[in-house]
Formats: structure tokens, sequence, C-alpha cells
């Protein structure tokens, strides 16, 4: 969809202008006064000959050029015919404000929105709302936003779409900076993905922040974020739904579904989205990135404070949120040592003492041997920016950064201040031409520098930065259906065909066929139900191990019958599956579930028992490689027992990941009729002797 009527118009037409306060057509009009071009912007409004001393027209048809934007500070019921007006005057774009569309979450006013949709379409009219606030394109100063904020020059480079018109109004009384600011409320013609596809693309845009509330269309956001991956520009994104009650919050204010949150945070670190808690964090990430001239070479830092307490707060609140403080190099620390007194030592993170705040030049010469230092990639500040700075070290910082700065090669440098409070705007204004953001306090601080970190480390060149989405059609008509369970036989037997090492088995219906089947594979062996009807053999005491000899198993498979006739009375028994007894591995789990929006997502983590009381288990959207899966596997908590911790052998990882990526084609190839596949345990033996499935369990929708 073209958005450049909507965004970058160069006509546009109000309607509904007023002079009155407090109204959107009046509160529109300060802010265009404030921040767009009122002179490219014609005025509507039967009411008024003229509006702050601009000539106004009685309707569209009476203007006398065409336009390409109209801005709708009108009631609900004017939308409909206001919009085929604007279409007669070649009008690609409009702004609705008005309210009471789904959002209420009633029949009327879904059915209203479904329509106003349509029409939109029908007139090709990319329309922003309905239920907004606006927007602002800062670069060419168009205005179409109604909440009224405070006049101060916001030009900057990260674009904002959000999903909630207060939020824009908070992040523009902060100092953020924006090229464009959208608030686009309940998105019926055009969606979130939309408009951030249009930011990816935006040269003016450096960074791209958004605020969810749920998706629409998750091809197009996977296109989205495929594309900006590539391009490595970074996306920021704030969504709710963590909660149970953040979920519901969220549907109920625009009518979004949030969706699964785990799914969503695991498809989007597929494409390196930074994902933030807050608002906060959104701010001070989003600033970074548009602030640093370039981003570091590497995910390490350093830290230069004035004070013992202040490096030492730096370096636990790092600790704890996963930020890297690497030892300098001898020739850093032999240098940086000389600089310092006597009773101070070269480490890093850097008490300088206040021997460094006092003259500009020394503290260049130790910031720029610090920013040479090759473990070092980007250089940390900590110190506290006042409302009034009477004392001159702040001042001698930013001297000395500011010659490192125009000596050139300077590598990337942040401030963080130790507590919260208002700053001088001079300094944080002087800081932000010099390339040097000023992040909030250190726990925020860290947590977005571990954000910066792992975008750093990101790389789209080892992803498959594809989905498995699921087809819209075969999706619909498989909703509401009954699942169907295939039976461990009829599963392993499935995943086998695409190389996921399995036990071999049989099923006996008779307890001759249970002794011959027996004899042929062979014991010890392990004996279970073998019933669609039964998922969970253990619960009905549908499984006897470690059979050793023929009249052990004739007990078992009758004792194994007669337990699912008096524990699942109406299941339909298909015999008793009889398989060898594997050797004892590390027992993993490997499963998939199908996400309505996202398709398959595959689930990995230590098995058996363990996967309920640990909890352990990483997450990843179909189709993967194996890098990805190795990724995930390192990603878990137990991953040193894969790896030989204290002193175990080393188990094959490389075949555990085999596994996933076989697991991963499966779901990706059957997208549209897996439900879920539980691969429970699949035991993990020493290298080079590979896996194996012991149970297994495939329900299609």
């Amino acid at each position: 969809m073209d958005l450049t009527k909507l965004l970058k118009p160069k006509s546009v037409a109000i309607v509904g202008a007023s002079e009155k306060a407090s109204t959107m057509g009046g509160d529109l009009l300060t802010n265009v006064k404030l921040w767009g071009k009122i002179e490219n912007a014609y005025l509507v409004n039967p009411n008024y000959d003229t509006i702050f001393e601009h000539k106004c027209y009685r309707s569209l048809e009476n203007i006398p050029v065409n336009i390409d934007l109209v801005v709708l500070c009108t009631p609900k019921k004017t939308i409909p015919d206001l919009l085929r007006q604007a279409a007669k005057k070649g009008c690609g774009g409009a702004v609705v404000f008005a309210s009471g569309y789904s959002e209420t979450r009633d029949a009327q006013g879904k059915q209203e929105e479904k329509e106003l949709s349509a029409l939109c379409k029908e007139l090709g009219i990319a329309l922003m709302g309905p239920n907004c606030g606006g927007f602002i394109n800062y670069i060419d100063k168009v205005c179409g936003f109604a909440f009224i904020i405070e006049d101060r020059d916001r030009r900057g480079n990260v674009g904002f779409v959000s999903q909630s018109g207060q939020l824009c109004q908070s992040l523009m009384e902060n100092t953020m900076k924006f090229s464009f600011m959208a608030s686009v409320g309940n998105c019926c013609s055009v969606t979130v993905e939309d408009y951030m596809d249009f930011l990816v693309d935006d040269p003016d845009t450096k960074v791209v922040a958004a605020y969810i509330e749920g998706v629409k269309n998750p091809k197009r956001l996977a296109e989205v974020l495929k594309k900006a991956a590539i391009k490595r520009k970074p996306i920021v994104v704030l969504k709710t739904g963590m909660s149970e009650k953040g979920s519901k919050l969220a549907s109920s204010h625009t009518g979004s579904m949030s969706g699964a949150d785990k799914v969503f945070d695991a498809v989007i670190k597929k494409f390196g989205v930074i994902r933030v808690k807050d608002l906060q964090e959104l701010i001070a990430i989003s600033t970074v990135l548009a602030t640093l001239p370039e981003l570091p070479k590497k995910p390490t830092f350093s830290s230069m404070a004035f004070s013992g307490g202040e490096t030492v707060v730096c370096a636990d609140v790092a600790y704890l949120n996963g930020v890297e403080f690497p030892d300098f190099n001898q020739s850093t620390t032999d240098a940086i040592q000389a600089m310092l007194p006597y009773y101070a030592t070269a480490n890093n993170p850097l008490d300088m003492t206040f021997t460094m705040s006092y003259d500009s030049d020394i503290f260049a010469k130790a910031l720029r041997t610090i920013m040479d230092d090759p473990n070092i990639g980007m250089c940390l500040l900590c110190f506290t920016i006042l409302q009034n700075n009477v004392t001159p070290d702040v001042h001698t910082m930013i001297d000395g950064i500011e010659k490192v700065v125009r000596a050139g090669n300077a590598k990337p440098m942040a401030f963080i201040p130790l507590l919260e409070n208002t700053r001088e705007p001079k300094i944080i204004e002087r800081l932000g031409k010099l390339g040097v953001p000023v992040l909030p306090p250190t726990n925020y601080a860290f947590a977005v520098l571990k954000y910066l970190a792992d975008y750093i480390s990101y790389s789209h060149f080892d992803k498959t930065l594809d989905l498995a989405l699921p087809d819209i059609e075969e999706a619909a008509e498989a909703k509401g259906s009954k699942q169907t369970a295939l039976s461990e036989f009829t599963s392993k037997e499935l995943l086998k065909k695409y190389g996921l090492p399995v036990t071999g088995g049989a099923i006996a219906a008779s307890e001759a066929e249970a002794v011959a089947i027996a004899g042929r594979t062979g014991y010890p062996l392990v004996m279970k139900i073998e019933s669609t009807d039964i998922l969970h053999k253990s619960d009905v005491g549908g499984v006897v191990l470690n059979i050793d000899n023929e009249k052990a198993a004739v007990e078992a498979y009758r004792r194994i019958l007669a337990n699912a006739k008096k524990n699942a009375p109406n299941a339909k028994i298909n015999g008793v599956l009889i398989q060898e007894m594997a050797p004892k591995g590390l027992e993993m789990i490997v499963g998939v579930n199908n996400d309505p929006q996202f398709g398959p997502v595959i689930l990995c983590g230590l098995g058996g028992i363990f996967v309920e009381i640990f909890k352990d288990v990483a997450l990843y959207p179909a189709p993967l490689n194996k890098n990805e899966a190795l990724k995930m596997l390192a990603s878990l908590e137990a991953y040193p027992l894969l790896t030989g911790a204290r002193g175990q052998k080393v188990l094959d990882v490389d075949a555990l990941a085999d596994a996933i990526v076989t697991i991963s084609k499966y779901a990706a190839d059957n997208k549209n009729t897996v439900s879920q596949v539980d691969i429970n345990p699949l035991l993990v033996y020493p290298k080079g002797e590979g896996v194996r499935a012991v149970d297994a369990l495939v329900i299609n929708k």
C-alpha cells in the first residue's frame, strides 16, 4: 500500500477546523501552526469564513485544487460521505479521529469498521484510524495530530508508530526526537505493519519504534522484519499482552488480539527486533540507536567514574543485566595506571578518582587510551548530570569528550547517571550533538545496553528469515474442528520418514503375538498401551519397562490391557506396542505448537519429568537451520549437561540439533494440518552416538 499521500502529502484539507480550544479541530490547528505548514492546509467548516485569519471553505467540493490528505475532525456519522467527497478531489490519504468502532467490541461497531475499511479500499484511500490521535511528519512539517503538547524542536530520526495516542503524547513530552510520530488507532485500512514498512524504507528514519497491541497481518509483519534485518535498520517494539490481564486490556482498547506472547517473542528475536518491557526502555534504546554516530563494533563496554562507589554500583548492575566489562589489555592498564594517583588501580570499570576531573586534556587522554583498547567496543561515562551543574567536573568531561570526537576515530560513548533527576537541557543538547546519548539511571541503562549488545551480536546471515505461516483459507477451515491424535506407533513411523531416529517396535493384538514380537525384538524391552484415545499412557498404568523374559512379557501384556480397561474404559485399544528398551541417555523434549498467527513454533528443553518441574525450554519459529537449533540449545540453563559439566561425558549436541531441524521441517511441511508434536523423551547419547526418540505424539487439526 502506497502511504505517500497519507504521510508525505503536498496538500491537506482539514474538515471540522475550528478556533475553539479543547476540540479536535481547534487543537489540531494549534499544532498545525506550531509544527506544520498552515499555508498548505485548506480549512473546511461551513460555519466560518476565516479561521485564524486563513480562508475557510464551506465544503471539500469548494476547494479549488485537488488534495492529497484529508483530516476529519468530525463525528462518526459524517465520515463515509466526507471520504467520498475527498476521493473526488484526488485524495489518497485520510485521518479519522472518530471513535465508536471495533474498540467497543460490540457487533455494530465492528460492522461499521468493516464497512469503513471496504469503503477506503473502494475509494483507494489509505486511512489512519479510526479512533486515533493522528500523526506528525517532522521532516516535511506535516501535522495531523490533535493532542496539545509543549512547543519545542522535536525533529530527529526516530519513526514511532503507536496504537495509543496518549503514549505518543508522553513520548513527545520527553526528550525524544522524531522523523515521524503516528497514533494509528484501530488500523482498519492501514495496519501497524504497513506503517513500519514505510518507516523501514524511509531515508530520514534511522530507528523504527512501535507500540503494538496486536498483530493483524503476520505475513506483512514477517516481510517488514525481514527487510529491516537485511537493511540493518533497528526496530524497537513495545508489545502488550505479556500478562493475561494485559492481553485482555489490549483487546478492549483497540479490538486487537495480542496473540501468544511467548510465540511473538520468539518470532521477533529471529529477526533481531529489540523488544522492550516499558516506555522508558523504548525511549532509552531508541535514543541510543538514534544518537550514536555508529554502532559499537563489539558488544563490550568500559566504564569511567570519579568515585569508587559509582564504579562498584555500575559493575554490579551491569553483571545483573548480563553486560560485559572485559579486562583492559596490559598496555592499556599500564598507560592508565601512569595517569592515576598512587592509591588508585587501573581496572574496568575504572575509578578515575577526582584527579581527572580538573583537566580536560588528561581526561581526554585517558578516554582515548581506553578507546584504543581492542577489547572495548563502547565507552560509558558514569556521572549524574544535575539540573544546575555548579561544579566544573561535568564540563571538564564534556570538554574532554569533545576533544576526542574532534580528533576522529572515536568509539561510541554514552552517559549513565546514578540517579534520576531533571537534567540541564543545554548539556544534554551539547552531548547529543557530539553523538553521546544520556541514558536513564543504572538499572534501566544496563538493561538497555544489553539490548544494544544483543543487537550488535545479531546477524541475519545465519538465520532462515522465513516463517511457516499457515495458509489463511486452510487455517479458517480447520478453526474449531476437532483435533485428531495419532498413536505413538503411527507418530514415530511418520517422523521416522523425515529422518528422526526412533526406537523400533511392533503392535501385538494377542498374547501369542506379544510373545512372538518380544522374541524377535530381544530382551530387555518395554511394552505400552497403543491407543489414540490414551495420550498419557503412564497415567492409566499403560507402560511397563525393563521386561527381561517371556513370562514377564505375558504378565505385562495382561496387566496393561487390564489397567486400560479399568482406567480408560471408553478408549479404543489397538493392542500393545512392544519395542526395544533403549539405553539410558539424557532425556530432552522436542515439540511443536502450531500458532494460529505465526505457524509452527519449535520447543526444546530438558525432558522427561523435568520439563514440568524446571520449565527450562527454548522456543523458535519454524523453519530453522542447524545454527539456529544450536543457539536454541545454548540458551538453555541445562546446556552444560550437554557439554560435559562436572566431568560428565560430552553428549551428541550435533545429533540433537539435527533432530530439531528434522522436526522443524516436518512442522513446516505440515503447517496447515499439524497442531502439536511432542517427543518426550528424546534420549541424547555421548558424542558420536546420536539421539533416539522413545516416545512421540502427533496431533493434527
